[in-house]
C-alpha cells in the first residue's frame, strides 16, 4: 500500500521549473521542514501510550460502578492522538522508510483503533491528489451526506430527508463515526490482496478481541456495552471536528480545475483554523490544513513554522489564503450543508437525477471567488 504522500506529490508540479510551487518549495526545503522530526514523534508516542495505560488503570480501579463512564472522555481524547499519529505515518511524516511507516501505522490504527490503514491510505490518497474534486474526491462523494445541490437531487425517500437537513443533523452524524471507521476496515479487506488482508485483518479482530475483554473483565456486560457505545460515540465526535473544518464550503473544482496546478489546486480548496496551543492540540495540528496539503509529508510540528512562507507566497502570486476562527469555520460548513440541501426544501423541490453534463450549481463550485475571511 503506497503511502498517502505518494500520491499528492505524484499530482505535484512542485518540480517542475516554472511552477508557481518551485520557489516555495525550495525555501520550505532551505530551511529545513521537510526534515524529520524522530525525537518529537517519540516523545509523542510515549505520551500516548501512557495516556492509554493511565486510562486503562482507571477502568481497572472504577469499572465496578457506573462512574467508570467518565474515562470515556479522556480514552476518546487519546484515541483521536492515536489517529493523529496513524495518519502522520501513512503520509511518511514520522520516517522515509516505507516499511516502518506502515507498521506504525498499522499499530496505531488497526490494533490500537481497530481502523484499517490501507483504507484509510487508499482513500486518502485520493483526497490529497483532487481536493474537493466532485468526481474524483471521496471526501465529497456520494455517502450519508451531499455536498453539491446536483448530488441531492437525486436523493429519494429517506436519504432525501437526510440530504434536506442535513446542516442540523451534521454533528450527531458525527456520533456514529467511530462506528462506521471500523465497519469500511473490515468491508474493505474483499479489496485487498495476500499479505496485507492477512495482516490488517489479524489486527483489526485482535483489536476487538482486547477491547471486549478488557471491558467484560472490568465492568458488568451492561456497563461494558454503555461505555463501548459512549466511547466509541465520543471519538467519532471529535475526529469528525477535526477534519470537518478543513475543506467542508471551499472552491470545489470540476473539469476546469484539473488544470490547476499544485499550488492553486491545494490552496483554494483548503481552509486554515487561527488560534492557540489549544486550538493547536485539538485539531492535531491539521488547522494548518494549507500547508498539510502543499507538503503532506512534511512532520506536524513545522506546519506552523511554513504558515508565514505560504501566506506571503500566496500573497505574492495572488491567491487567497483562507483563514479563520474555530467557530467560524463550522459555521462556513455548515452552512455549505445548508446550501446544499436548501433546494429539497422548497414545497415542490426537484427530483432529478444528477447530472454530469449539469451546470454546477453556487454550491457545487464557487468559481474563482475568494473564500470567505481570508487574506491574500
Amino acid at each position: 500500500m503506497p503511502s498517502a504522500t505518494s500520491a499528492a506529490e505524484r499530482s505535484s508540479p512542485g518540480a517542475s521549473v516554472g511552477s508557481d510551487f518551485a520557489p516555495l518549495l525550495r525555501t520550505v526545503r532551505e530551511q529545513g521542514l521537510l526534515e524529520r522530526r524522530h525525537g518529537w514523534y517519540a516523545a509523542r508516542v510515549a505520551v500516548n501510550l501512557a495516556g492509554h495505560a493511565a486510562v486503562l488503570t482507571g477502568i481497572a480501579f472504577l469499572g465496578h460502578t457506573w462512574w467508570v463512564l467518565l474515562l470515556t472522555v479522556p480514552f476518546a481524547l487519546v484515541w483521536t492522538r492515536t489517529a493523529y499519529l496513524s495518519h502522520d505515518a501513512g503520509h511518511a511524516q514520522i520516517s522515509s522508510s516505507r516499511r516502518t511507516g506502515t507498521w506504525i501505522s498499522l499499530t496505531h490504527a488497526n490494533l490500537l483503533l481497530g481502523m484499517s490503514q490501507a483504507w484509510w491510505n487508499e482513500k486518502h490518497n485520493r483526497h490529497h491528489a483532487n481536493p474537493n474534486h466532485v468526481e474524483k474526491d471521496p471526501d465529497v462523494g456520494v455517502g450519508a451526506l451531499v455536498w453539491t445541490q446536483q448530488q441531492a437531487a437525486g436523493r429519494e425517500g429517506f436519504a432525501r430527508w437526510l440530504a434536506r437537513h442535513q446542516s442540523r443533523l451534521f454533528f450527531p452524524m458525527l456520533l456514529l463515526e467511530g462506528f462506521a471507521l471500523k465497519l469500511y476496515g473490515f468491508q474493505d479487506l474483499r479489496r485487498q490482496k495476500g499479505r496485507e488482508r492477512w495482516t490488517e485483518a489479524a489486527l483489526l479482530v485482535a483489536h476487538l478481541a482486547l477491547y471486549a475483554v478488557l471491558l467484560l473483565t472490568a465492568m458488568s456486560p451492561l456497563k461494558a456495552l454503555a461505555f463501548a457505545l459512549l466511547h466509541h460515540a465520543l471519538f467519532g465526535l471529535q475526529l469528525g471536528m477535526a477534519f470537518a473544518p478543513n475543506h467542508k464550503g471551499m472552491e470545489m473544482p470540476d473539469a476546469d480545475g484539473e488544470r490547476w496546478g499544485h499550488l492553486r489546486r491545494q490552496v483554494v480548496t483548503s481552509r486554515n483554523v487561527r488560534g492557540g496551543p489549544l486550538t493547536d492540540w485539538f485539531l492535531g495540528g491539521l488547522n494548518y490544513q494549507i500547508e498539510h496539503h502543499l507538503f503532506p509529508n512534511m512532520p506536524r510540528p513545522h506546519l506552523r513554522l511554513a504558515q508565514p512562507l505560504v501566506r506571503a507566497h500566496c500573497r505574492e502570486v495572488g491567491l487567497p489564503y483562507a483563514e479563520t476562527g474555530l467557530i467560524d469555520s463550522y459555521r462556513q460548513a455548515l452552512g455549505h450543508l445548508n446550501e446544499v440541501g436548501e433546494p429539497l426544501r422548497g414545497a415542490n423541490a426537484p427530483r432529478a437525477a444528477p447530472s454530469r453534463a449539469a451546470a454546477p450549481s453556487t454550491a457545487h463550485s464557487r468559481g474563482n471567488r475568494p473564500p470567505q475571511d481570508s487574506s491574500s
